[in-house]
């Protein structure tokens, strides 16, 4: 009887949680829920830092958010940040590249950290001319690539994120949507491209992290499930 009840540890009863983990669909929206809300929170601290520094104006009637930030810029940036997340993963899988390089949430949050810096610098550090303030802020993005990613993917992707996002910003500047202060760069500032880099860089290094979780669950499932078929097959032959 007692052999009888003996489970394998194969057929280990699992919490729900850790059962709906598992699955690959779940953990995608998971995922994807998770950095739309770091994306959505980022983009109202960091706004708030713009327009308190008259760097973006926006036409009064569309200031709606207790932080004095259009309605729509909270929701896009969350989209665009849970794009990116699972992008950066998904093309390290493609290359067959897995990024490696500090692969803990302790430099995470330092990357995070000197994101929310760079932004901080754009709206607060007074410089002679914008030529200074866009070199000084290249010099920081591509710094914290190097510190925080070093991958060809991850740099090759934030360029064309940097390129993406300054031309939809142009066109939204353009079509009246807000505007920025002493713009030097078509309709907006030149230092914008080296902000939005940055910003893929971070985005881009959480949802890798957050992936990694991801793919340890499952190689401890594939780990669990060959024991689990070692253990039936040993009990059969004994």
């Amino acid at each position: 009887m007692a052999e009888g009840k003996t489970e394998s540890p194969g057929t280990k009863k699992r919490g729900p949680y850790i059962s709906s983990i598992t699955s690959r669909s779940v953990n995608l929206m998971i995922r994807g829920v998770v950095l739309f809300f770091i994306g959505v929170f980022l983009a109202l601290v960091l706004n708030l830092l713009q327009i308190q520094r008259n760097v973006t104006l926006f036409p009064p009637d569309v200031i709606a958010s207790i932080f004095s930030s259009a309605w729509w810029v909270p929701p896009c940036c969350g989209t665009a940040s849970a794009v990116i997340g699972l992008l950066y993963p998904c093309i390290d899988r493609h290359l067959g590249e897995p990024h490696k390089f500090k692969r803990e949430w302790s430099s995470v949050m330092r990357c995070v950290a000197v994101f929310v810096g760079i932004n901080h610098a754009s709206a607060k550090v007074d410089f002679d001319n914008n030529i200074q303030l866009s070199l000084t802020l290249a010099a920081l993005s591509i710094g914290l690539w190097w510190t925080f990613d070093r991958s060809r993917s991850g740099f090759g992707l934030g360029v064309g994120i940097a390129f993406l996002a300054t031309l939809v910003t142009q066109l939204l500047v353009y079509n009246g949507v807000y505007q920025y202060t002493s713009p030097d760069f078509l309709y907006v500032r030149s230092w914008l491209p080296c902000i939005f880099f940055a910003g893929g860089i971070t985005m881009g290094n959480i949802g890798r992290q957050l992936a990694m979780y991801e793919c340890k669950v499952i190689a401890e499932n594939l780990i669990r499930n060959e024991e689990g078929k070692k253990y039936l097959l040993y009990r059969k032959t004994s």
